[in-house]
């Protein structure tokens, strides 16, 4: 038998005892060793999460098919925490002729027993995974929820800042190159300028995106509908507000939503998000 040896760590299993790639990998030479088995290739992922496929090593180990007869894991969830995915990858095995090992489960697909209990075992590999995944949003909207009143210095969701700011030491500050550009784009739009208009002009005076990249309508829109630029994050529904300087005032931005608003051609797609202009 020629077996393709998979290990995977994603960035919270790293700090497991026993999860490290090369105790993976270790582990899986020995157990071919022990059954006579020849090891046809090692694929490692380092860093990917277990809920998609969407891992280099993983794919290029379904893609040398022919060159292995199983697929050798140290445990189950370290090929998928997915039972459909993991469901997908068994009916393509079963119709290539090839089978799956799972050396600390001691589940094979060479019995029918094995292929249920192995079946058993995804689930529960998934539930575990997607109970983790809802604790985690649970933390993360309680943080968001007392982020405004928090005393913490880092008053920000881990998110990308927009044009125009940057993040330092994990708090939210102006961008000195961007800045005046993202309050030239809230004013030339105010002064009744078009999107297009802004975009031309922009573009004219080369004045680049972050990425270097010309202006268009879409990233435009993106910067005119933010609202960190009047003060606050956005946070699913929930807006947090934030102490970098603004580019206008919530009034001002509203404003601004209005008028963009009154310009979707759909009534029904004219439903601007506003700012609270009340101090609560």
């Amino acid at each position: 038998m020629r077996a393709a040896l998979y290990a995977r760590v994603s960035t919270e299993d790293q700090a497991k005892e026993g999860f490290s790639l090369d105790a993976q990998i270790k582990r899986l030479e020995a157990y071919c060793k022990v059954r006579g088995w020849d090891i046809a290739d090692r694929y490692v992922d380092e860093g990917y999460s277990g809920r998609n496929t969407d891992r280099p090593e993983y794919n290029r180990m379904m893609s040398d098919m022919e060159g292995w007869d199983l697929i050798l894991v140290l445990k189950m969830d370290r090929i998928h925490r997915n039972s459909v995915n993991f469901a997908l990858m068994m009916d393509e095995l079963r119709n290539q002729g090839k089978e799956f090992n799972s050396m600390q489960d001691k589940f094979d697909t060479t019995t029918a027993m094995g292929r249920f209990v192995m079946d058993i075992m995804q689930r529960i590999a998934q539930l575990e995974s997607e109970q983790i995944g809802e604790r985690t949003y649970i933390g993360m909207r309680e943080k968001a929820e007392t982020l405004e009143t928090s005393n913490a210095t880092k008053k920000t969701m881990g998110f990308n800042p927009p044009f125009g700011y940057r993040l330092e030491n994990g708090a939210l500050t102006i961008d000195d190159a961007e800045f005046p550009v993202a309050c030239s784009i809230f004013s030339m739009y105010s002064s009744g300028m078009t999107i297009d208009q802004i975009c031309y002009q922009l573009n004219r005076d080369a004045t680049l995106t972050r990425r270097g990249n010309p202006w268009n309508k879409y990233n435009l829109r993106n910067i005119l509908h933010n609202p960190v630029y009047a003060g606050y994050m956005r946070w699913e529904e929930l807006l947090i507000k934030h102490d970098a300087k603004i580019v206008l005032t919530p009034e001002e931005y509203n404003d601004i939503q209005l008028k963009m608003a009154s310009k979707v051609r759909d009534p029904k797609k004219r439903n601007p998000i506003l700012l609270s202009t009340l101090d609560e």
